[in-house]
C-alpha cells in the first residue's frame, strides 16, 4: 500500500505541487507530428501538467508552443489564424511567432511597443514523429533526451496518441506489472487457455505474446541511471532454462515493452491529475504497418477510439464495450491490448487511492516505480540531480529471451549499464 500523503505527492502534477515541480524538470511529448500535418494548419489545444497551451506549425513548418490565452485580453489562441509566419488572435489581431515574438498589434500599432513585448513561449523539439516541449524553469532546462526510435526511418516507426481519462500513475503501474500480462491479456498471451493447454502465440508483432504459461513470475530489480529495469523470470518446459522478460522504467513515466519484431515505447504523459496522454511508438528493423498495430491494440473500433481526437472513448456508460457473450471465448470480453489496459486503468477511477490495496511479491516493480518517483519528487524539491534527466536514452531497450540457469539477466541488455550522462 501507499499512504494517502505519498499518493497525493505522486499523482498531483499541477503548478505549485511537489510532483508538478518534478515533472516540469523534463521534456514532454505534447502532440504527434501528425496532429500538425502541414504549415499553417489549424492550431492544437494542449493540456499538460494541469496547464493549457496552444501548439501550431507556422508557414515555414516550425512548431511553436505558447500559453493558450492571448497575453492581450485572454482570448484563446486555439481559435486563431495561423498565417504569414505566426498565429493571430481573432479578438484584436495580435500576432505571435513560434518563439513568442509579438509581430503585430493592430489596435496599438506602435513598433516600439511590440518590440519590447513577448508572449510566453516554450522550447520545442520535433523528433521521432512527436513534438516535445519543456515548460519548466528556464534556468533548469536539461539536455534533450534521445530515444532509439528517433533514429529509424519514418516507415520503420508508428506513433500513436491515446487520451485516457485517469491519472498517469495508474497506466504507468499497469505497464510495469509483468504478472498481469498472462492474465488480463490471456487470449493473446496464452492461446489454448480454455482447454488448459498452452500454445505459444506466433504473432511476432504482439507484445503480449508470452513464451511461457507461468502466471507467477519471479522478479529481480536493479536501479539504473534512467530509473530501473527488472526481469520477470518464468518457468519453461526446458530444464535449467527460464524465459526472461526485461522491461525498463524511465523516469518520470516511460517504459519499453518487447515484441519479437518490434519495441513498444510507451510514455504516459500527465495532461492533469485525472487525464493522461499515452504516446505509443512502435519501431523496429522492418517497416511497421499502422493499420495492423491499430487492430492489434483494439483501436480500430470507434466504440473504443476516436482517431481524429486521439481519445479513448469507451467508458462505464457502455461497460467499456465489454461483451459478456464473447467472454465464452475471450477472457475479458474486450478486444485488443490497449483496450484491455485502458479499461482496467479507467476502472480504478480517475485517481486511485493506493492506501487500500494489498500487494504480493509479483508487485515488486510497481512498488519500485513508487519508490523511484518519490525519490525524484524529493530530489527535485531539494534541487538535486534526477534520474534520466538529460540522458541519451538510445541504449535503453527491452527483451524477451531464454536465460540459462546461472546466467546474469543483466547481460541480456548490457547497454543499460552503459547509458551515459549527456
Amino acid at each position: 500500500m501507499l499512504s494517502q500523503q505519498d499518493n497525493e505527492l505522486l499523482c498531483r502534477v499541477g503548478p505549485g505541487t511537489p510532483g508538478g515541480a518534478m515533472m516540469r524538470r523534463f521534456w514532454h511529448p505534447v502532440c504527434t507530428s501528425a496532429q500538425l500535418p502541414e504549415p499553417d494548419c489549424p492550431p492544437l489545444r494542449v493540456r499538460l501538467l494541469g496547464e493549457d497551451y496552444v501548439a501550431f506549425r507556422d508557414s515555414s513548418g516550425r512548431v511553436g508552443l505558447l500559453e493558450e490565452l492571448c497575453m492581450h485580453r485572454g482570448a484563446s489562441l486555439a481559435l486563431g489564424r495561423v498565417e504569414e509566419g505566426g498565429i493571430r488572435c481573432l479578438y484584436h489581431g495580435w500576432k505571435f511567432s513560434a518563439t513568442g515574438a509579438v509581430m503585430e498589434t493592430p489596435n496599438h500599432a506602435d513598433p516600439k511597443y511590440t518590440a519590447r513585448m513577448k508572449a510566453p513561449a516554450f522550447p520545442v523539439r520535433e523528433e521521432g514523429g512527436i513534438v516535445w516541449a519543456y515548460v519548466g524553469p528556464k534556468e533548469l532546462e536539461p539536455a534533450f533526451s534521445r530515444y532509439a526510435f528517433m533514429d529509424v526511418e519514418p516507415e520503420h516507426r508508428v506513433v500513436l496518441r491515446i487520451n485516457v481519462s485517469c491519472n498517469y500513475l495508474q497506466l504507468v503501474e499497469g505497464g510495469e506489472d509483468s504478472s498481469h500480462v498472462g492474465v488480463l491479456h490471456t487470449n493473446m498471451a496464452r492461446p489454448g487457455w480454455k482447454d488448459n493447454a498452452f500454445t505459444r502465440n506466433p504473432d511476432v508483432v504482439n507484445p503480449a505474446a508470452l513464451a511461457s504459461n507461468d502466471l507467477e513470475p519471479a522478479l529481480k530489480i536493479e536501479d539504473t541511471a534512467f530509473g530501473f529495469h527488472y526481469v520477470a523470470l518464468r518457468k519453461t518446459d526446458t530444464p535449467r532454462v527460464q524465459n526472461a522478460r526485461v522491461v525498463p522504467f524511465i523516469v518520470p513515466y516511460g517504459r519499453i515493452i518487447p515484441a519479437p519484431a518490434y519495441q513498444f515505447t510507451v510514455l504516459e504523459v500527465p495532461a492533469d491529475d485525472t487525464h493522461t496522454s499515452t504516446f505509443l511508438v512502435i519501431h523496429g528493423k522492418e517497416p511497421v504497418n499502422e493499420e495492423r498495430i491499430i487492430e492489434l491494440l483494439g483501436l480500430n473500433d470507434p466504440m473504443y477510439y476516436n482517431r481524429k481526437t486521439c481519445t479513448f472513448t469507451a467508458s462505464w456508460t457502455n461497460s467499456f464495450g465489454q461483451d459478456r457473450a464473447y467472454m465464452k471465448e475471450s477472457w475479458t470480453g474486450l478486444r485488443g491490448v490497449e483496450v484491455e489496459d485502458a479499461a482496467i486503468g479507467l476502472s480504478q477511477g480517475p485517481l486511485y487511492d493506493r492506501s487500500r490495496e494489498h500487494l504480493v511479491p509479483a508487485d515488486q516493480a510497481v512498488t519500485r516505480v513508487r519508490r523511484v518517483m518519490l525519490e525524484a519528487v524529493r530530489r527535485a524539491g531539494e534541487g538535486g540531480p534526477l534520474r534520466a534527466l538529460g540522458l541519451d536514452l538510445r541504449g535503453v531497450s527491452a527483451c524477451d529471451a531464454d536465460l540459462e540457469e546461472g546466467s546474469a539477466w543483466q547481460d541480456l541488455l548490457p547497454s543499460h549499464r552503459e547509458t551515459p550522462l549527456a
